[in-house]
């Protein structure tokens, strides 16, 4: 019942400006956030992220917002990416060839949406915010949106890995095209971070029942983990986890060829628990004051995220 009533309903109303004047102009729901989104400033995203460094994780740090129609506010993104960068060029590093600090993009935050010369927008503030990564040592992976955006995000992505080899981007195991993408990305150096999709699509491009998504996630990870790459395993479904880990199990992954990869907020101790094995993790940071469409998209993956928003929402409510 979830899956084929709340969750299209959930992701059809992180697409309305109505219910999202409703639901940001809840006291509860942003003490609730707080539980997804490390805060709304970059000082309260690089202490978070200072956090994880210290318990042995990685972090792919994403400021959050989307569906830019103006180039002003696109270039106001890339400023704050800049400085975000900056600040993260002061923690810590590493001289492994895995890093552990990344910044994750929308391409559509940068200009990609623009109704004239969108994509070339989005592709040059790209590359601005990748120069400014490699100074500091941090990489950047390209977001997945919904699937109109497709061939012109992984046409930025090829674009950009002509200068920066490093760049990684995400295939969503629900879209039908996607496991011909993780063939022709598995290639020596390609970085993808494989998850199983948290946008509201249509029949004709993407598969709609819950045990198709997961056939499909696990096909596409055989083709990565068999790859010349470095997959990013995003997920927290003990199904996809024992999947992964028994390529380690089986010799044909070593723990440094790849990562898993799990939300700010979600499992926590599982986060923990595969760091102690030896694995490499990276949460997922958001920060920003655009955060609704990240949080709805958010209740529409789990019910136990659902049920704890609810609860929430209860007068008398303990926050």
């Amino acid at each position: 019942m979830f899956t084929t009533v709340l969750r299209p309903a959930l992701l059809a109303a992180s697409r309305s400006p109505r219910v999202q004047r409703t639901v940001t102009a809840s006291a509860a729901t942003r003490k609730l956030v707080r539980r997804f989104v490390a805060g709304e400033s970059e000082a309260q995203a690089v202490a978070a992220v200072a956090a994880l460094r210290e318990s042995g994780r990685f972090a792919s740090i994403d400021y959050l917002g989307e569906d830019t129609t103006d180039i002003e506010q696109a270039r106001a993104t890339v400023s704050q990416y800049l400085s975000l960068l900056a600040a993260l060029g002061e923690l810590p590093g590493s001289a492994d060839a895995v890093r552990p600090l990344e910044v994750s993009l929308k391409l559509s935050a940068l200009g990609q949406s623009l109704p004239r010369d969108g994509h070339a927008i989005a592709l040059e503030h790209a590359h601005k915010i990748c120069t400014a990564a490699a100074a500091v040592g941090v990489w950047v992976t390209i977001d997945a949106e919904d699937h109109t955006t497709t061939d012109s995000t992984l046409a930025v992505v090829r674009a950009l890995r002509e200068d920066f080899p490093w760049v990684g981007t995400v295939l969503q195991a629900y879209l039908l095209r996607t496991e011909g993408d993780c063939r022709d990305f598995s290639g020596a150096g390609s970085r993808i971070r494989l998850c199983k999709g948290a946008y509201r699509e249509p029949a004709e491009v993407a598969y709609q029942d819950r045990d198709e998504v997961d056939a499909s996630y696990l096909r596409c990870l055989e083709i990565l983990m068999r790859g010349d790459g470095y997959p990013m395993i995003a997920t927290h479904d003990p199904v996809m986890l024992e999947a992964a880990t028994g390529f380690l199990r089986a010799g044909r992954r070593t723990a440094d060829r790849f990562e898993f990869q799990m939300l700010y907020g979600i499992r926590d101790d599982e986060q923990q628990r595969l760091v102690a094995t030896g694995a490499h993790l990276r949460t997922y940071v958001p920060y920003g004051d655009q955060w609704y469409g990240y949080f709805m998209r958010r209740l529409a993956e789990r019910p136990a995220n659902l049920a704890f928003f609810l609860r929430a929402l209860r007068p008398g409510a303990r926050r």
